[in-house]
């Protein structure tokens, strides 16, 4: 891929959408990659003059899901190629996103190699569709590794944490499973990455991967 291909990523949390646009660069080849964290961010950044060559859309914002912002994507710039991302396990989802003219869906719990070669593929002009979507009750590999988050340096919160960002799990969903506020969970995140010397969720998954969080 030449370095002339651009991206767009929205989703609600920066630090996921800055963590995937940063992959983009780094692993993908692209020449530009921008994150946005609301609908009217991802608007004003979008310039149909200059027509993306994918845009990355989790499922679930704020105000519900993307759907709407799907086919009016669509519309507005039909060469761009679009790929669905969620950490939702409902399997409905990966229907509902192919209909409203998304090219791609991918579980946010796939690894970093596997969104690379769902990029590779959209932008060669293929589908990627691949698999269900359904994570639950998702059996590990045996020869993962089980770790504890004392033997990352972590605390047991942290762990608690950590285990749910693993997950795909956005900072406000993981308050409320805690019962703990959005800022203290910011908190708890800033430092699981700093103690795994990581600067973005991406990157966790990447050095996690082989691992088994127990």
């Amino acid at each position: 891929m030449t370095n002339s291909a651009s991206a767009l990523v929205l989703d609600d949390h920066p630090l996921s959408a800055s963590g995937i646009a940063d992959f983009l660069l780094s692993h993908c080849g692209f020449g530009t990659a921008r994150s946005v964290s609301n609908v009217a961010e991802f608007w004003v950044a979008l310039d149909p003059a200059k027509p993306l060559s994918l845009a990355v859309v989790d499922f679930w914002l704020p105000d519900g899901a993307s759907l709407s912002l799907l086919v009016e994507l669509k519309q507005r710039c039909p060469t761009t190629r679009l790929l669905a991302i969620s950490a939702d396990d409902d399997a409905a989802v990966l229907d509902k996103v192919r209909l409203a003219g998304a090219d791609g869906f991918l579980h946010k719990q796939e690894s970093p190699e596997v969104f690379g070669r769902a990029v590779a593929a959209l932008l060669q002009g293929d589908s990627w569709f691949h698999g269900g979507v359904k994570f639950a009750g998702r059996e590990f590999p045996n020869k993962e590794l089980p770790v504890t988050a004392a033997e990352l340096g972590l605390t047991a919160r942290q762990g608690q944490v950590l285990a749910m960002m693993l997950k795909g799990l956005p900072n406000k969903r993981i308050a409320l499973n805690l019962s703990l506020s959005e800022q203290t969970v910011k908190e708890h995140v800033t430092g699981i990455l700093e103690r795994l010397d990581v600067r973005n969720r991406i990157e966790v998954i990447t050095k996690l991967r082989g691992r088994r969080l127990e």
